[in-house]
């Protein structure tokens, strides 16, 4: 996983895929449904107990891997730093 908002779509996807709306999944972690709102829109900013228990209740775990780095093409760094006619 990457972005919040990446792991904000994935939540999305397995809590679908296990057939729980927010609500019944807000039930079930005592998690109050806008924050699992503000985590599957990649706005989230609490407690990462919080997020723990919702990924447990859905069955996913967080990963922690090295961060990933990719430099623009040559061409795109020539045209970045082109200078206006």
């Amino acid at each position: 996983m990457g972005s919040r908002a990446e792991i904000g779509t994935a939540v999305s996807q397995r809590r679908k895929a296990l057939g729980y709306t927010q609500q019944r999944l807000a039930e079930l972690t005592s998690i109050h449904k806008v924050t699992i709102s503000e985590i599957e829109n990649g706005r989230f900013t609490g407690s990462f107990d919080i997020f723990e228990r919702l990924l447990d209740a859905i069955d996913l775990q967080f990963n922690v891997t090295p961060k990933t780095h990719e430099l623009p093409d040559w061409d795109e760094i020539d045209r970045i730093f082109k200078e206006d006619d």
